[in-house]
């Protein structure tokens, strides 16, 4: 691990201001996953700004029904708090399907949703990886490539975003709540936070440079019968081959979520109308397009698959 400078910020606009200000600067509260690519030298901050001071640790109601999650709530916490649990089941269960109970205990909410891909060739840094090293190449293209994108990949990159809870928010159409260096704050719709790679892959998200996350919204609960599944390698510890976030109401209409397919997580509006007519129409529609390796095509089928067991365990639900 290279040598880094380190300071603990007292107000959220300082940390953006000093993240603006310093070259090579990043933001660090759970650090369950920066700490990993720094030892690794993935990543090489010159300067790590402390966040776990801001007191954005709070989940707190809004007029309108909804939740303000801060972007330090840990994400056992979240998991667990009683509103979640009762108004929004898929969030809980999404949380509660990632990593271990010690990692859930460190991680936050803004870190969870900036997590950086697992791709074995990124995490390597004697591959090419455009993703670590912008113009190298992509290792994945022409290597193993069972765990990465079917959809919404490019010549660039074909990596898959990790995150669980994203997915979840994806399906709920949160928004995260950011402040800038020069103490602006604004809105990005979920829908828009991640980005797909492009021909910049190295650019993950939205936010502008030094724009710091201070907490993500969720709508009013939708009600619905809510469930997460992840198919993965091993039972846990382990990142999704596919993940499905569903929000199904008694006359079939609803909303869906993949991860495990793509840079980010995987929502198409449109194909979610085929919904009351089954899993095949509703996968036909969400995988328009996709274009897997040889290695990944079985995740097509498996999107089609899972889905057929998630809607029929909805069904049981609502019966």
């Amino acid at each position: 691990m290279k040598s880094f400078s380190y300071e603990r910020a007292k107000t959220p606009a300082e940390a953006a201001a000093a993240a603006a200000r310093i070259k090579g600067a990043r933001f660090i509260a759970g650090g369950t996953n920066l700490l990993d690519l720094m030892k690794l030298e993935v990543e090489t901050p010159a300067h790590l700004i402390d966040v776990n001071g801001l007191a954005l640790d709070k989940i707190e109601v809004l007029p309108d029904g909804g939740l303000r999650v801060g972007a330090l709530v840990r994400n056992t916490d979240l998991a667990s708090d009683e509103r979640v649990r009762r108004e929004y089941p898929l969030l809980s269960r999404a949380l509660l399907a990632g990593a271990s109970g010690q990692l859930r205990n460190k991680a936050t909410t803004a870190g969870n949703l900036l997590q950086r891909t697992r791709c074995a060739y990124f995490y390597d840094t004697n591959m090419a990886c455009n993703k670590r090293n912008p113009g190298s190449g992509c290792s994945a293209l022409g290597g193993v490539s069972r765990q990465h994108a079917v959809i919404g990949g490019s010549d660039a990159c074909i990596a898959t975003h990790p995150s669980d809870m994203a997915v979840a928010m994806r399906a709920l159409d949160a928004t995260v709540e950011t402040v800038r260096p020069n103490g602006a704050t604004r809105k990005i719709p979920i829908a828009t936070f991640h980005r797909l790679p492009g021909d910049s892959p190295h650019i993950e998200t939205n936010l502008q440079p030094g724009e710091l996350i201070t907490a993500v919204t969720v709508p009013r609960p939708v009600g619905g019968t809510q469930l997460y599944y992840k198919v993965r390698d091993r039972a846990s510890y382990a990142f999704a081959l596919v993940s499905i976030a569903l929000i199904q109401q008694k006359d079939g209409t609803g909303r869906v979520a993949l991860g495990g397919v793509a840079h980010k997580p995987w929502r198409v509006e449109s194909a979610e109308r085929a919904l009351p007519r089954g899993s095949k129409a509703t996968a036909d529609g969400l995988l328009a397009g996709a274009k897997p390796t040889h290695d990944n095509e079985f995740k097509v089928k498996l999107v089609e698959r899972t889905l057929a067991a998630v809607l029929a365990h909805a069904k049981e639900l609502r019966a």
